[in-house]
């Protein structure tokens, strides 16, 4: 059991008031299911109930935004949950990363019934005193995660400090893929004990590709060496989410992760409300700087790492790339 709080004790104490799931397919409401399968005739619907919550729906609301509702680059399927007066009470995404956003314990506990179903969660992640409960659901008896994680919702909005502008720092282009590669690769492997590069290369290959493409990823290289990286994983009109920020140890301590960040931050407020980051709750280091950056804790969110699935064909995939970046 994941319980950690007295916040989801007392959720807890809720749900054990509702009626159970009848099966995998979710909870019942006057005989009709209760959830659904989304579609892209959905998509406003959806993007409206997520706005209610920009800063804690901003993954799910860019998914949408950019891939639509329906796509394999979702990597899993938008599910919702209606009342009884047929208004959504949960969208769900359930699929490698599995998020939530839920308004009751009803659609919460419908959602863990029918993620029971799937094989290809890889992460469950939302605030924590939801996740706390959405496993007591889903859990098979005696299962337990592979990796466990805790991290600090942080926001930034203006006014944003001025750094000394770095030089150099821009959006990546093809030429820095497998340099980003490597370094996302060693982040995700350290962060949720996979390696992407050995369980889906070509997968995971095509997303850096694509953030790339979508001017998504922000690098400062200096010759053949990455100094600083940043990618934006979602874009809304009001928040953005910052993900895989790195600097390379050789440069740590001098002040490249806050300069760079910032500079970057005060060009994409430009186009969104607010930035935030999910920073792991015992690195101190990452605390402090997104502190001087201007951060402030807005939730903290649990992250459950269950096994991976296998991705057929991972065997014929291309040879690793090697650890180069564009020369400017």
């Amino acid at each position: 059991m994941l319980m950690t709080n007295p916040t989801a004790l007392a959720l807890k104490q809720v749900f054990a008031s509702a009626q159970p799931a009848c099966s995998t397919r979710g909870l019942t409401a006057s005989g009709s299911t209760a959830t659904e399968t989304l579609t892209n005739e959905h998509q406003s619907e959806i993007l409206a109930f997520l706005a209610a919550r920009p800063l804690h729906t901003v993954i799910m609301a860019g998914h949408i935004r950019d891939n639509g509702v329906v796509s394999d680059l979702n990597r899993g399927t938008f599910h919702a949950y209606r009342g009884l007066s047929g208004s959504l009470e949960g969208v769900a995404l359930i699929g490698h990363a599995t998020l939530l956003e839920t308004r009751s314990p009803e659609s919460l506990q419908a959602f863990a019934r029918l993620a029971q179903s799937s094989s290809a969660i890889h992460l469950i992640m939302a605030e924590s005193e939801k996740v706390d409960l959405f496993w007591t659901y889903f859990a098979q008896a005696g299962e337990r995660p592979r990796v466990l994680g805790r991290e600090s919702l942080l926001e930034l909005r203006w006014p944003v400090g001025v750094e000394p502008k770095i030089s150099g720092l821009r959006q990546a282009t093809m030429d820095d893929l497998n340099a980003v590669m490597l370094v996302q690769a060693e982040m995700a492997l350290e962060k949720g004990g996979v390696d992407p590069m050995e369980a889906d290369l070509v997968g995971f290959q095509q997303r850096c590709a694509r953030r790339i493409e979508l001017g998504r990823t922000w690098v400062l290289t200096d010759e053949q060496q990455l100094i600083f990286k940043v990618d934006i994983m979602a874009n809304t009109p009001e928040a953005i989410y910052l993900e895989g920020i790195w600097v390379n140890p050789r440069k740590r301590g001098k002040d490249y992760g806050l300069r760079c960040l910032t500079q970057v931050a005060r060009t994409l407020l430009m186009q969104t409300g607010s930035i935030c980051v999910l920073v792991d709750e015992n690195n101190l280091k990452a605390h402090a700087l997104y502190r001087r950056a201007g951060f402030k804790p807005r939730g903290s969110y649990q992250l459950v790492y269950l096994e991976s699935p296998q991705h057929p064909g991972t065997a014929a995939a291309p040879d690793r790339p090697q650890p180069q970046a564009q020369k400017r």
